[in-house]
């Protein structure tokens, strides 16, 4: 069996080797033959097998941080060739004819693939929303080869500064990505609102758009406040828009949906191989407008079908377990954070603890915005008392967004199940006949087991990008530099720490020197055993680094006074 395996190019003697770069593992003996102008220090992909190793391609020097995140691709398996397939014409026959509707995206500054647009407009003395997404159904027949590739991979994997996608460029950056003055092919979900922005009934259709203008947030943003101008019409639908989604936010909030909100991880590079800069990105305003716009349209289809009885991949995600919501309440109440009122145990049921948890997550929202205490680990606490979301063929309901139906539609270009959705509505519609496939229940249990396995490699990669940074700043300040930190996470071996705003570390509990530190029963602090010395969730700590692995994107802490000087990087 051929295994590809990511090696950092070494010479011993007259012997070119591989040794594995992510992994433990014995070194690889090349084969001389295809070498060509690779040479040690190179990142490369090999296949091994019987006999000596081949060199596939070479990714770049292994101190170039950008040639590591290709190889964390390719080593975890996302980086892949696409199957062959021809693209089909675009279709414009029978399609609603929307180009001269005013039309925009909002994407981050670094998208490529744009796979949703909007357009609002006053109706009387109301709006009219339409949220168009690309109609990747058209292009990607179900059964081809193409779909079967795109069924495995199920999502595309981002990491920083490169992405691994789920259909090939010619699709994802091109034919339905709804670029500014190009004629595309869409699905539409239009939806009036009345004078009190009571929502009306939704049409669905196939389309043809044209978008405008692509907007990014921060251009977005900038117009809405008046500091750039853009065409009239667009910055009258964008105004609109605004107006419309600030509504619906505040409608969703008021109907128990959780208000958890996690910053983001942004990476600038150097230029030079190395990682310059790494930030939180708290979520744009413009990235609020479009999310709820896009929450909209994925109501709106999972309505139908679930109002119909009809088998989708529907996003659940369940009531939380009450066991669990009481828990974490006795987690707050002994960690000094306020808690909601709760029913006794035996009377708390699912629902109860879904309006529990929401009301847990409001108070904590407001106790670490006033006490700036805890404001990693206590939210990281609710979201851990929460069920995971998955996907389902029936509609089990997304708790978190307090919603009676939701699935996820607005994303076929990056991801599978909304292309599944993406049929069944359009066979519902009559639209299409392509069905949704007989085993739905195992193509559940798959694309939410490959959102997992994208969210490790992208986590993976984000520690690795960290690391670096980490290493680069110590060379600078010096190794015995102390950080200030905050305790986020607790187990019998030690504590995790996030220091200097985005590193993350971990102090083992030997290294708590003194004592010996046993966890408190409701896993909220470490305790000596002899002194009674404490550490709790969410309590300052002062650290400095102790070791630095960068191929595995894990840091070792000491406690600032007992730091061990000791170091790899």
């Amino acid at each position: 069996m051929v295994e590809h395996v990511v090696v950092e190019l070494a010479k011993r003697g007259k012997l070119l080797l591989g040794e594995p770069y992510f992994t433990p593992g014995t070194p690889l003996v090349l084969d001389r033959k295809g070498v060509g102008d690779a040479r040690p220090g190179d990142l490369a992909v090999v296949s091994s097998g019987r006999g000596r190793a081949r060199l596939e391609r070479v990714l770049g020097r292994a101190d170039d941080v950008r040639a590591v995140l290709e190889g964390v691709l390719v080593q975890e398996g996302a980086r892949v060739e696409f199957e062959p397939h021809r693209l089909p014409e675009p279709f414009t026959e029978g399609r609603t004819d929307l180009r001269e509707l005013p039309t925009f995206t909002i994407d981050p500054e670094t998208a490529k693939d744009f796979d949703d647009a909007v357009s609002v407009a006053r109706e009387g003395e109301g709006l009219r929303a339409w949220v168009h997404i690309a109609d990747v159904a058209w292009f990607v027949p179900a059964g081809t080869p193409l779909d079967r590739g795109a069924s495995g991979r199920a999502f595309s994997t981002y990491v920083p500064g490169r992405v691994a996608p789920m259909l090939p460029p010619e699709l994802a950056d091109d034919a339905c990505s709804l670029r500014p003055h190009v004629e595309r092919s869409c699905v539409t979900v239009e939806v009036p609102f009345g004078p009190g922005l009571e929502p009306g009934e939704p049409l669905f259709y196939r389309s043809l758009i044209r978008s405008d203008e692509r907007l990014t947030y921060g251009r977005a943003e900038a117009i809405l406040a008046g500091r750039e101008r853009a065409e009239p019409a667009v910055a009258e639908a964008l105004a609109l828009a605004e107006r419309l989604a600030l509504e619906l936010r505040r409608r969703r909030f008021a109907r128990g949906a959780l208000r958890i909100q996690t910053p983001e991880l942004a990476f600038a590079f150097d230029g030079e191989g190395g990682v310059e800069r790494a930030w939180l990105e708290s979520e744009p305003h413009a990235h609020a407008l479009v999310e709820e716009l896009m929450i909209m349209a994925n109501e709106a289809v999972a309505g139908l079908l679930a109002g119909r009885r009809r088998e989708a991949l529907f996003r659940v995600h369940e009531r939380p377990d009450p066991q669990a919501v009481l828990l974490l309440l006795s987690k707050l109440a002994d960690l000094e954070v306020p808690t909601p009122p709760a029913p006794e145990a035996e009377r708390l049921r699912p629902a109860d603890a879904a309006r529990v948890a929401a009301a847990a997550a409001e108070l904590v929202s407001r106790y670490t915005s006033r006490s700036r205490r805890g404001r990693e680990a206590f939210p990281a606490l609710v979201l851990r008392a929460l069920k995971r979301a998955r996907y389902d063929p029936a509609n089990l309901g997304p708790s978190g967004l307090a919603s009676t139906a939701y699935c996820h539609f607005t994303s076929p270009i990056r991801r599978y199940p909304d292309l599944v959705v993406h049929r069944a509505l359009l066979r519902e519609l009559g639209a299409a006949d392509e069905p949704v496939p007989d085993d739905l229940g195992a193509l559940a249990a798959h694309v939410s087991e490959r959102e997992r396995a994208a969210a490790a490699i992208e986590y993976q990669a984000d520690e690795i990008c960290l690391a670096w940074l980490l290493g680069a700043r110590l060379f600078e300040l010096g190794w015995e530099h102390e950080w200030e930190g905050e305790i986020t996470g607790l187990i019998g071996s030690g504590l995790f720490v996030r220091f200097g705003e985005v590193f993350e570390g971990f102090v083992p509990a030997r290294r708590l020197a003194g004592d010996y530190y046993e966890l408190t029963p409701l896993a909220t602090a470490l305790r000596g055993r002899r002194g009674g010395g404490i550490f709790r969730l969410g309590d300052g700590i002062r650290v400095r680094v102790a070791d630095i692995r960068r191929t595995e994107g894990k840091v070792e802490l000491a406690p600032a006074a007992q730091s061990d000087r000791r170091r790899r990087t």
